[in-house]
């Protein structure tokens, strides 16, 4: 079975034009043509398509994947473990800039008393003002919104380090719990989910158990907490979750 290069197209997601330019220059030429000289596209062809685009993703250039994927010594399985490599730094490099948002919306306030170096080293590069809009339009209407925003308004520097401290304590020993097999609805990991809604009431506003279960709920349904979580424990937005409303449960 082959594959015409407007179906090879289709199935990578990109345009004929990519492909004519990959055989162009040397990068992709097809394993078959038609006696009327039509490309035709081998599964061994898509193989190193799909090697390509990935290489892509991660930035590098077309020269440079040429070279890399006519090494004699590497293989379908090798580079898809260097990929996995590189895909997965990427994953945690986002996954910090992602908790560093869930933090800015927990303030739910740009009234932050810090400088703007005191602000770099306490959120990174991450800018809450601009998530503002968001938090406003989703919980602005709450009593719990106007309380944070009291609340953060007052907050140093030395109060900032310290919740982003206690959270990153917090979210250590949820990933021991998690990587040691202990259950979701058991008395340490339901320990952690208080602890978890404990930290929210004292810095940020009061956390009741039906706020949490929210909390939960959101963890796993937006795919920014899911990700902030995951990339600390692959599954860890899921096991929080089940903690959350396990604890709750206990609590009523």
């Amino acid at each position: 079975m082959s594959l015409s290069v407007g179906q090879a197209a289709r199935l990578a997601g990109i345009t004929v034009r990519t492909l004519h330019h990959y055989d162009e220059i040397g990068l992709l030429a097809p394993g078959e043509r038609t006696h009327a000289g039509y490309r035709r596209y081998t599964d061994a062809d898509l193989v190193r398509l799909q090697q390509i685009l990935l290489y892509r993703e991660l930035g590098f250039p077309l020269e440079e994947i040429a070279v890399i994927l006519d090494r004699p010594e590497a293989d379908e399985l090798t580079h898809l473990r260097r990929q996995h490599e590189l895909l997965t730094r990427r994953a945690q490099r986002l996954g910090a800039v992602i908790a560093a948002v869930e933090r800015a919306m927990q303030a739910r306030s740009q009234n932050i008393t810090l400088t703007p170096e005191e602000r770099f080293e306490v959120f990174g590069d991450f800018e809450p003002a601009d998530h503002d809009a968001e938090v406003e339009r989703r919980w602005g209407h709450s009593d719990q919104y106007a309380q944070s925003r009291r609340r953060v308004a007052t907050y140093t520097k030395a109060d900032w380090l310290q919740i982003k401290a206690e959270a990153a304590g917090i979210n250590d020993d949820l990933v021991a719990a998690f990587k040691a097999g202990l259950p979701a609805d058991g008395e340490h990991a339901m320990d952690l989910a208080e602890r978890h809604r404990g930290h929210i009431t004292r810095w940020f506003y009061t956390c009741t158990y039906e706020i949490h279960r929210c909390l939960g709920d959101m963890y796993v349904e937006d795919p920014r907490f899911t990700a902030t979580y995951d990339a600390l424990a692959p599954g860890l937005a899921g096991y929080l979750r089940h903690a959350i409303h396990a604890n709750a449960r206990r609590a009523t």
